[in-house]
């Protein structure tokens, strides 16, 4: 497989990676810094707790006995320190290994680190005392060559001044510290090829779905709408590949509807064109000179050509709506009243088809809107019930006030629409029976006019239906402009 270094998988795990780098080198330099003062100020907090017990144990108590040095003793093996205690007159009270090679106060000593500096002796520790009372330091021992560490603090007691000094070799702490370098570098290795095989799966786990996905894509562009995406384990992109799905279905519908519209209206200007066509050539060749015939084949003419007026005028008209740049003609009307005329105006076809018809309307209910368009609205949805339902049927007509809204409604007892087509009555040219038929009246744009208009008012509509049940179609429209 090619390594895409700008690919999702390969700069997860070049991200993950460089975060464990850093947390390691983060924690190398808190080691190389920390360390040795954390050792330096621990050790010297465990000498003075020292000091604690051996003063404790060798001048505040006023009993010096066995029990009292094998204590001190105790607390200086526990700790791996020497202590020795001078008096004033520089007289040794009490030595934890009698001036040993470890204690080294009477010895030169270097002080490596410190506000000091320079060169001592045991009496100028003395002087620093009092002047400190509490000094603690990091010096080497030139005889021995050790660094060592010193707590020395001075005490007032039973009328006298005692000097209490305490130290410990350094080699332990520099030990510690090869200890926790030799650890750190196991450790660092360790945690790199966690990270390394980690960063492998997170990064290949992550990627997975989103290449399938992109996969699903290309499959999509070249036009293949059944093409499924997948997302994986993770919510994110679960939901992209749920979003991706319902955009496929979408995008198959509109394929569905754009491949619809071109045959359905190219059905609908070549069956009159054919017809013009051919009416024209049986005047030229036929009915030219017969007045009687002839005017029949010119009425077919004209009203063919009427058709395509129309069907090239709703087009436009609908392309208008649809764009925003068409302008309503807001007026105050009485709604209830446009019902009733219109119910009126379709008399004629209910009584044809042997239909009953049942109004329900307020006396008067007033709102402002587009009076032709809202017109045009009520009368499709009348035409569209009458021409969906059997003869002998009932439709049934209703004008509801709500008080802020005005509610109207065609219900029928029509065939219905499925639960599958209903999003889709309101598209252009959309039709529940795929064998198209040119219908004598009328574009095949009703609906689709319908929505523009009530989306133009900003009115709610829609509607419910069940097979074999009829249809109710509605739309509601504000009252708080009306007067």
């Amino acid at each position: 497989m090619k390594l895409d270094f700008k690919g999702l998988r390969f700069n997860i795990w070049l991200y993950y990676v460089l975060f464990a780098l850093g947390i390691l080198a983060l924690l190398g330099l808190l080691q190389t810094a920390m360390i040795k003062p954390y050792y330096r100020d621990n050790k010297i907090n465990a000498m003075q707790e020292v000091a604690d017990v051996i003063q404790h144990a060798m001048i505040d108590s006023s009993l010096i006995d066995e029990s009292n040095v094998d204590t001190a003793f105790q607390a200086t093996v526990n700790n791996n320190v020497c202590a020795l205690i001078y008096n004033d007159r520089g007289t040794i009270v009490y030595s934890s290994d009698s001036l040993g090679a470890s204690c080294v106060f009477n010895q030169q000593m270097l002080l490596t680190s410190g506000t000091y500096g320079a060169l001592y002796h045991g009496n100028t520790l003395k002087s620093l005392l009092q002047e400190e009372g509490e000094i603690s330091e990091l010096f080497r021992n030139e005889r021995s060559n050790q660094e060592m560490v010193l707590y020395a603090r001075q005490i007032r007691a039973n009328l006298e001044t005692y000097y209490l000094y305490v130290n410990s070799p350094a080699e332990l702490m520099d030990f510690t510290y090869q200890i926790f370098q030799t650890q750190f570098i196991v450790l660092t290795i360790a945690v790199l090829v966690f990270s390394l095989m980690i960063s492998l799966f997170l990064s290949g786990r992550l990627a997975r779905p989103i290449v399938r996905m992109r996969s699903s894509a290309r499959e999509l562009a070249k036009g293949d709408y059944d093409v499924n995406f997948e997302g994986g384990t993770f919510s994110e992109t679960k939901e992209l590949a749920s979003a991706l799905n319902e955009a496929t279905e979408k995008l198959s519908k509109v394929d569905e509807l754009r491949k619809d519209l071109l045959a359905n209206v190219s059905h609908d200007i070549k069956t009159p064109l054919t017809m013009i066509k051919a009416y024209a050539e049986m005047i030229q060749d036929i009915s030219g000179d017969l007045p009687e015939k002839r005017n029949e084949h010119l009425q077919v003419i004209i009203e063919e050509a009427d058709y395509l007026d129309n069907l090239v005028s709703e087009l436009s008209e609908l392309s208008k709506m649809q764009s925003g740049t068409y302008d309503l003609n807001l007026s105050q009307f009485d709604l209830a009243q446009k019902v009733r005329e219109i119910t009126k105006l379709c008399q004629g076809l209910f009584e044809q088809h042997g239909m009953h018809c049942e109004l329900v309307t307020p006396d008067s209910v007033l709102v402002s809107a587009d009076e032709t368009k809202i017109g045009q609205v009520i009368y499709n949805f009348i035409i569209n019930a009458i021409k969906h339902s059997e003869d002998h049927t009932n439709v049934f007509i209703t004008c509801q006030d709500f008080g802020d809204t005005v509610r109207v409604s065609v219900q029928d007892e029509g065939k219905g629409i499925s639960e599958e087509e209903l999003p889709y009555i309101w598209d252009r040219y959309y039709k529940i029976d795929k064998g198209f038929k040119r219908s004598s009246k009328g574009t095949g744009l009703g609906l689709s006019i319908v929505k523009a208009i009530l989306d133009t008012h900003g009115a709610q509509y829609g509607v419910e239906s069940k097979e074999g049940e009829g249809s109710n179609f509605w739309f509601e429209l504000h009252k708080e402009d009306a007067k």
